[in-house]
């Protein structure tokens, strides 16, 4: 579990996507970032059952080879909310 607020939250940063996700038209986007995920629910995307934004995370993470881990941000791509892992964050 992370202690502290995501260094970047409140920034809007460019996230790169390794296939199409599931619910967006591009690979390339711009991503407001709220905050790390934990700190957020507060639990690993792992055991949160039934929120839509972990679930369509799960289903990257088998096809986008992601980590396995908390290393995960919560953001919004327009008016909605996805989890990207840091990886994805273009620097």
């Amino acid at each position: 579990m992370h202690q502290e607020k995501h260094p970047q939250s409140g920034e809007t940063v460019k996230v790169k996507f390794k296939t199409r996700h599931p619910q967006l038209e591009d690979v390339e986007h711009e991503y407001r970032i709220e905050n790390w995920w934990d700190n957020i629910a507060p639990q690993s995307w792992m055991f949160s059952d039934g929120n839509p934004a972990c679930l369509i995370y799960a289903m990257r993470v088998a096809v986008d080879d992601l980590p396995l881990d908390d290393e995960v941000i919560y953001g919004k791509i327009g008016a909605f909310g996805h989890l990207v892992h840091i990886s994805e964050v273009v620097t």
